[in-house]
């Protein structure tokens, strides 16, 4: 198994820096990762270091706590698009979640699925698995598969549990083959990035890359 395939690249602390974004692109051309994942504001320069590449642009949307309006997610979408992202990963409204709004949430993912696909881009949605039950994770994987997102995400990474074999394996049950699953926050090692793939992940997104894929050979 290729390791590095399966990895998003991905630095989003709030102090980010120009040189860590251009170490971040370096490393992703070197190891040939599947994408990186930064910040709205360098998403123009992420695209320029990678173009004529196979490495894909992701950012974040709505990122980390997911509760900006409908409105304000939109305009980010057209934003990120416009300065050349590939990859959307969109923080879903965890408040509306807990509240048992789903049509909040499934007016929320129409609204900004429709520049994503006039555009022809993809979409991960975060749903924070680590503080769900299985009843919301499971409530949340047949909203999505009704609307046709490319992938469910576990985890932004802020909260106080990442992703999980088990949330992934109970994603992976209660999606549709054709819905992949990206497991992110906490994956440090090869072996836990490789126990989410056999789970059912198809996509790793990670900070410590290198050092997972150091650990594969």
């Amino acid at each position: 198994m290729n390791i590095a395939s399966y990895i998003d690249h991905t630095i989003l602390k709030p102090a980010t820096l120009r040189s860590d974004i251009e170490k971040l692109c370096s490393e992703a051309l070197e190891y040939q990762f599947a994408a990186v994942c930064v910040p709205p504001n360098f998403v123009f320069l992420a695209k320029e270091l990678t173009k004529d590449s196979d490495v894909k642009t992701a950012t974040v949307i709505g990122f980390p706590f997911g509760y900006s309006t409908i409105q304000a997610k939109v305009e980010e979408v057209h934003q990120a698009i416009k300065d050349g992202a590939d990859e959307l990963d969109i923080v879903i409204n965890i408040s509306a979640l807990f509240n048992d709004d789903f049509d909040y949430l499934s007016k929320e993912i129409i609204a900004c699925l429709q520049p994503i696909r006039l555009n022809r881009r993809v979409v991960k949605v975060i749903i924070e698995s680590g503080i769900l039950s299985d009843d919301k994770i499971i409530a949340c994987c047949d909203l999505y598969a009704r609307h046709k997102v490319d992938f469910m995400k576990t985890s932004t990474g802020y909260a106080e549990k990442g992703a999980s074999v088990e949330a992934v394996r109970l994603m992976r049950q209660n999606l549709p083959e054709d819905i992949n699953i990206k497991a992110s926050g906490g994956i440090r090692t090869f072996a836990f990035a490789n126990e989410l793939i056999a789970a059912g992940a198809n996509r790793i997104g990670a900070s410590a890359s290198i050092a997972i894929v150091s650990q594969a050979t």
